[in-house]
């Protein structure tokens, strides 16, 4: 007696259950039918955004240049041959070169002479980047005066403990450059000028590069709210002697005299701009 066969097909058996065959090989990426006004989910069939090809060409030249492979001061090829070399336009090559001269990555020059040539970013070409950004956050008030202190401090004070842990006679003698004798008979812009070069000495001599980045638009988005007010003569003095007495403790070698006079810097800038910052926005 035959035995009744199921209606169902076996697992795996090739068919799609409504009575064809499914030609799709084993391990195939199988996605849910969709209805027309559905979309695929990327996740669901692992789809990556493709990145432009001037993105493309940039991040490989950015490679080159970051892992030495192209040093400072290299020419690159002109624009027809890269095109070339990497199988693109030469206007997709000119809005590569773009990205890496804004990043400060190349510098391009006109001429027989010229061309685009390897420009690592220095210290002060990223803190002047930050400079502008940080500036335009102040301005719109999405950061406050608390929290620019903070972060002075937060930088600062550390500064200047390494400082007096690692100066050299260079930053001696850099450091006592920005310390003048009559500060109250000079005009204010000189004022603010020697008194921007001293705390730029500090963060230089404590031998910390990222600190001295990230100090500096701190320092500099402060200063000139500073530099927009009035100010007397006892504001410069007090700033004067405090100069020196940090820069003392830094040359005489002791971190915790060199941090506490910091700190007693920056409590005193505190009220300072306390103030100003209120009447600037009143």
């Amino acid at each position: 007696m035959n035995q009744r066969r199921s209606s169902s097909p076996p697992p795996n058996s090739g068919s799609s259950g409504d009575g064809e065959v499914d030609r799709r090989p084993q391990g195939a990426l199988v996605t849910p039918e969709l209805q027309p006004w559905e979309e695929p989910s990327r996740s669901s069939v692992g789809i990556h955004r493709v990145r432009k090809a001037y993105e493309q060409v940039a991040d490989q030249l950015r490679e080159l240049i970051m892992s030495g492979e192209l040093a400072r001061g290299d020419r690159l090829p002109n624009e027809t041959i890269l095109a070339g070399q990497f199988g693109v336009s030469r206007g997709t090559v000119r809005e590569a070169l773009r990205v890496l001269a804004a990043q400060n990555l190349i510098r391009t020059a006109k001429g027989a002479g010229g061309g685009s040539f390897v420009t690592l970013p220095t210290a002060d070409h990223i803190s002047d980047f930050l400079h502008a950004n940080i500036g335009l956050l102040s301005e719109s008030e999405a950061v406050s005066l608390h929290e620019f202190l903070e972060a002075r401090a937060i930088l600062e004070v550390p500064a200047a403990r390494l400082a007096a842990e690692r100066r050299s006679e260079s930053d001696i003698t850099t450091l006592k450059a920005t310390i003048v004798d009559d500060p109250v008979h000079r005009p204010t812009d000189e004022q603010f000028a020697y008194n921007k070069g001293f705390h730029s000495a500090v963060m230089d001599a404590c031998g910390n590069t990222l600190l001295y980045i990230a100090a500096q638009p701190i320092f500099s988005v402060l200063q000139t709210n500073l530099s927009r007010s009035s100010l007397d003569h006892t504001f410069h003095q007090r700033i004067h002697d405090d100069h020196e007495r940090i820069a003392a403790a830094i040359e005489r070698g002791d971190p915790d005299a060199a941090g506490n006079e910091m700190h007693e810097h920056l409590a005193f800038l505190r009220g300072v701009y306390e103030k100003i910052w209120r009447t600037a926005r009143s």
